[in-house]
């Protein structure tokens, strides 16, 4: 990857460093969707019926995960041309390609994570484990 006018190769951050940051960033929001749902399916378990808060809870995370990897997707397949777009009409919005991938690989994981907690916390509530 070439780096920009405004940037040398020196500055540019490690690999290592990029991936960390990618980690950190899908981590976070994958641990957020695992809290909120073990939280919701709690709630749900001392309120009423465990199996049908679980299937609400996995099709509300899968429909945040679909969202966030098809956000993702068009931000990559058309953030250039955007940006370009923006540049002409003298929008000044501020986004950017990169800024709108950041914020869909977010929601992904938080989908990623409701997926997940809502499996792991079903799981046990249901008395699978």
């Amino acid at each position: 990857m070439a780096a920009g006018p405004d940037q040398s190769a020196h500055d540019r951050p490690s690999v290592v460093e990029r991936m960390r940051v990618r980690l950190r960033l899908v981590g976070t929001a994958l641990f957020a969707g695992v809290v909120v749902a073990t939280a919701v399916l709690v709630a749900a378990s001392v309120l009423g019926d465990i199996a049908a808060s679980v299937d609400t809870a996995f099709a509300l995370g899968s429909l945040v995960f679909g969202f966030g990897l098809l956000g993702w997707s068009g931000a990559v397949a058309l953030g250039r041309g955007i940006e370009s777009m923006q540049d002409h009409l003298d929008t000044g919005t501020g986004w950017t390609e990169p800024d709108a991938r950041r914020a869909m690989a977010r929601i992904l994981g938080f989908g990623l994570g409701v997926m997940l907690g809502t499996m792991l916390t079903g799981s046990v509530l249901l008395g699978l484990v």
